[in-house]
């Protein structure tokens, strides 16, 4: 495995699976630009221009994928040589569509196609194929919910890595320092500990911590501040890390420490549901009900969880309403939390992968509520 992507033969093995879920579909194939599934096929970083790039995957015929020629260097990053796909490259004046039309098979046919792609490319390939696509999301949507082991592997080098960077926030928290100066150091030692880029910091301090997309201010750090910190980056070959610890600057209050409590084993009860079979829903009616019991239930304010892999959020969503049966090999964060407007707030997350008989999680830090010393 490079640094940008996996070996070959990962990508080919995604790509068979692609096209055997287009055919079960009955579709005549897929057209992916750039974004996370033409990453997650192809290994690719392309970013989406004006000029059309596209990885078109037919049932009947080979896969083929239509490029600028300019842009021909930087495909060579992905796995396209070494998986021996054809290449089929193009200049202005030329109509990149018809090319992807061509290794279609020419004939108007059920296509699918990736649902990041632009309508200045949907629109003419529409016109061109001459049936309007279908979004490719139910073909993708398993084959990139249950990670493999290679995705497996990098997703616990990247919880390790936020772990780590946890284990050093209580150094940054010094009162009279502000959110920001906290965010600062934080994004500095996510990448020292591993990552590839930042993907996020939040840093709520005392009442901004009600705040569960609060990302960081000019606030300082006071004794007696209830600190929510939500960080995640980037692992080479792209996968993301998200956790969220919760900390107290000086010894909490009773009422405090005892609501903290309770949400500790309210995240608990959530891992403990997950399993092959439970429903996404299940596992998010196991930290809810912790928090009804004891009163708590207004103040959880979201979602259980969201899929994680190359996209910070992605499926499966554990929330109430998805019925989706988990399976092993799903990845998710499970990270209920209390948020008191005004007053203060708390989270605990893990991401947890589904294994044949539970969750295994990636992050190993303490759940108690952090208490930094002054």
């Amino acid at each position: 495995m490079s640094s940008q992507r996996f070996d070959a033969g990962v990508y080919g093995r995604r790509i068979a699976a692609a096209r055997s879920a287009t055919a079960q579909a009955g579709l005549a194939g897929l057209v992916i630009t750039p974004g996370y599934d033409l990453r997650y096929l192809l290994g690719s970083r392309a970013q989406t221009f004006e000029r059309l790039t596209a990885l078109v995957l037919p049932v009947s015929g080979e896969p083929t994928v239509v490029v600028p020629r300019l842009e021909l260097a930087a495909l060579r990053q992905s796995a396209v040589t070494d998986l021996g796909l054809a290449v089929r490259d193009w200049v202005d004046g030329d109509n990149p569509y018809q090319l992807v039309a061509a290794a279609m098979g020419g004939a108007p046919a059920a296509t699918a196609v990736t649902d990041s792609m632009p309508a200045l490319h949907l629109l003419p390939l529409a016109d061109v194929l001459g049936v309007v696509p279908v979004l490719a999301t139910d073909v993708l949507r398993e084959l990139r919910m249950v990670k493999d082991a290679a995705e497996v592997d990098v997703l616990r080098k990247a919880g390790a890595a936020i772990d780590r960077v946890h284990a050093r926030v209580p150094e940054f928290l010094v009162p009279g320092r502000t959110e920001a100066d906290v965010a600062a150091d934080i994004a500095e030692a996510i990448v020292a500990e591993g990552h590839s880029e930042v993907a996020f910091v939040i840093v709520g301090s005392g009442p901004h911590g009600a705040d569960p997309h609060h990302e960081f201010s000019d606030r300082e750090i006071q004794i007696g501040d209830i600190v929510v910190v939500d960080i995640g980056g980037a692992y080479a070959p792209g996968y993301n890390s998200d956790s969220t610890r919760t900390y107290s600057i000086g010894d909490p209050s009773p009422e405090v420490a005892q609501q903290y409590s309770v949400l500790q084993r309210a995240q608990r009860a959530a891992v403990e549901a997950v399993r092959p079979g439970v429903t996404a829903e299940q596992v998010d009616a196991a930290a809810r009900e912790v928090l009804a019991d004891a009163g708590l239930a207004e103040y959880f304010v979201h979602r259980t969880g969201h899929g994680i892999g190359l996209s910070v959020h992605e499926e499966p969503y554990i929330v109430a309403g998805n019925d989706l049966p988990l399976l092993a090999g799903m990845a998710f964060s499970v990270e209920p939390g209390i948020y008191f407007p005004g007053q203060w707030g708390a989270r605990i997350e893990d991401i947890v992968v589904v294994s044949d008989d539970g969750a295994q999680p990636v992050n190993n830090g303490p759940h108690e509520l952090i208490v930094v010393a002054v």
